[in-house]
């Protein structure tokens, strides 16, 4: 039986997405195990993160700097914004590092079953954004859900008064994937983004 120390910090592992009771039971004990270089690496990371974790008042993104580091690097295109759900979908677009511009986090998806309005989003923050003037293009880059979708058509359409170009991911067949493996919406996405063959 562990002490009530090390079973806080397992149930706390636990909580994290990914990790279970058993894999944040095999997590800790590594960590006490490798105490000098996991253990106190991991707890000198967490404290410094935790003293100067701020959201972006720019685009929302969560970062250690106001700006942050995306919005205040002068090599993004400032003439370019992608739209984002969360940031963690900021994080993997840029991780790809194939989108230059800049970005904004809505914090979630219109959802009526929820109770997610338009106001509990920080739409109006894009439009002052947008009006702001210097933006060309706005990239919807919304979940391939029926709430994302959603969202971005509602954005689509508060944009129309703005002299800017919007456009949206491509949705429909990954590559490698096979046909037999994809799920039906996928699949109809695809029949409806057919183009001609070059």
């Amino acid at each position: 039986m562990a002490s009530p120390e090390i079973e806080a910090l397992t149930q706390a592992f636990a909580k994290l997405p990914g990790l279970g009771p058993r894999s944040a039971r095999r997590a800790v004990l590594h960590l006490l195990k490798k105490r000098e270089t996991a253990l106190e690496p991991l707890r000198a990371a967490l404290e410094a993160v935790g003293d100067r974790l701020t959201s972006c008042l720019v685009c929302g993104n969560v970062d250690t700097t106001n700006p942050c580091a995306i919005c205040s690097d002068p090599r993004r295109d400032q003439r370019s914004l992608c739209v984002v759900e969360e940031v963690a979908d900021l994080w993997a677009l840029d991780r790809s590092r194939l989108f230059p511009g800049r970005f904004h986090v809505l914090g979630g998806r219109l959802s009526a079953l929820d109770g997610v309005r338009p106001e509990d989003l920080s739409i109006d923050l894009l439009l002052r954004r947008i009006e702001a003037g210097g933006i060309d293009e706005v990239v919807l880059a919304m979940n391939a859900t029926l709430e994302g979708q959603t969202t971005a058509h509602y954005i689509a359409e508060r944009l129309e008064r703005f002299p800017v170009r919007v456009t949206q991911l491509a949705h429909g067949l990954p590559v490698g994937g096979e046909l037999d493996y994809l799920d039906e919406g996928t699949l109809a996405q695809a029949l409806r983004a057919r183009r001609p063959v070059s």
